[in-house]
This record gives C-alpha cells, structure tokens and sequence, in this order.
C-alpha cells in the first residue's frame, strides 16, 4: 500500500502568500478611501510633484504621465518621475501621497542615499537570483548533487537581498515624502496622516515581499539540509 509524506515546508510557501496577498488588499483598501479625498489645495499628483522638484532646485527631472494603476515610480536613468493614470491628473490626498513618494525617491538619488545606492547596484544580480536560483535548486535536489543545490541558494539569496536591502530604501522615501508635503504646505497635518496612511500601507507591501522571500529562502534550506540525511 502506497502512502503520501506531506511536506511541512510548504507551509513557508502558503504563509508568505497569505502574506503577500493580505499587504496587496490593504494598500488598495488604504489607496481607495483616500483616492476618494481632494486635498485642500487642489493640487494634482503632478503639480506637486512639480513644485517639490524645483523647491528642492532639481532641474535635471521632469515629471510625466504612464499608463496603469499603481504603476508610479522614479525611473533614474531616463530622470524621470512617472505617475499613473490615477495620480497624474488627481487631487486626491492618496495621488499627493504618492507623487511626493517617488519625488522622496528622486531626493534620495540627489543626495547619494547609500541603501539606494547598494539596491541598484544589486539589480543585476537579483534579477539572475529571481528568475534562476529556484530553478538550480530544483536541479540540484533532483540530481542529488549537493554542490548545484547550494550554489542556486546563493544565487536566490541575492534576490532576498535586494528585498531586504529595499526597505529602508521605501520607509526613507515616505519619511521625506510625508515631511515636503506639510513643509511646503501643500497638505495640512489631517490630510497629511491620511497620506501617511496610504504610504505605511504601500510600504507594508515591500516587507510582505521580503518576509515572503525570507520564508522561501529558509525551505530551500531545510530541503537540502533533509537531503544530507
């Protein structure tokens, strides 16, 4: 008679989705309520972003639309600060929050932010550790080459990296976000905590992922350690 071994790994695998999934619906629930509030100075995503940039006298970035939803970010090569479909041209105190996040982002470049500047430095290497060290993992496991096994966890371990080394990188973001926008007065101290809202929640979403990939990093771990006995 045949007979199933249940692997308690997956639970690693399970939890860091649960994880994932529930950082997803609280920044859109969180992004959604205050989508719904104007700002008190009617400003667009895109003005502010404007007006932080040249009080900052950063001249070299220009700020344009790109299509999507959540899809905003900071792009140093091109220098640009590209907001979404729903921050470009909105005044809500959720569009302000995130337009003044990725202007943090632009900020942070200026000044030769360090763990910005460890994470690019990463990118290279935590795409490889994405997209291949599972793969060499499997690889390894199933051909019972310890070696092979080993290498594709250093190889993930680059990707858990760049997640880790990500964080403080967007918490630094929002920390300077949410300070331009009631330094410069484009956002009083009640629509500012709704920004901060918002903010804690998207960032929220970067420790989901790094948790997650942690979690996957330590059941490579146990696999191969249970195939040593």
């Amino acid at each position: 008679m045949g007979y199933y071994y249940f692997d308690w790994t997956y639970i690693l695998v399970i939890a860091g989705a649960l994880l994932s999934l529930l950082a997803s619906w609280n920044v859109k629930s969180s992004y959604n309520r205050y989508a719904r509030i104007a700002n008190m100075r009617g400003l667009t995503g895109a003005e502010a972003a404007r007006r932080i940039l040249e009080a900052n006298n950063v001249m070299n970035v220009q700020v344009q639309h790109v299509r999507g939803e959540l899809t905003d970010h900071y792009d140093p090569r091109t220098q640009t600060v590209n907001l979404s479909d729903s921050v470009y041209n909105s005044t809500s105190v959720a569009a302000l929050g995130v337009a003044a996040h990725e202007c943090g982002h632009v900020m942070q470049h200026e000044t030769g932010y360090v763990p910005l500047q460890i994470r690019t430095a990463l990118v290279p290497a935590a795409n490889i550790g994405s997209r291949f060290g599972i793969y060499i993992v499997i690889l390894g496991l199933i051909l019972a080459f310890e070696p092979l096994t080993t290498t594709g966890i250093w190889v993930f371990s680059l990707a858990v990296l760049f997640q880790i080394v990500t964080l403080p990188v967007e918490f630094d973001a929002s920390r300077r976000a949410l300070s331009m926008l009631e330094g410069y007065g484009m956002m009083g101290q009640e629509e500012v905590g709704g920004a901060r809202k918002v903010l804690t929640a998207a960032a929220l979403t970067y420790v989901a992922a790094a948790a997650a990939s942690v979690m996957s990093l330590v059941r490579l771990l146990i696999l191969r350690d249970n195939r040593r006995r």
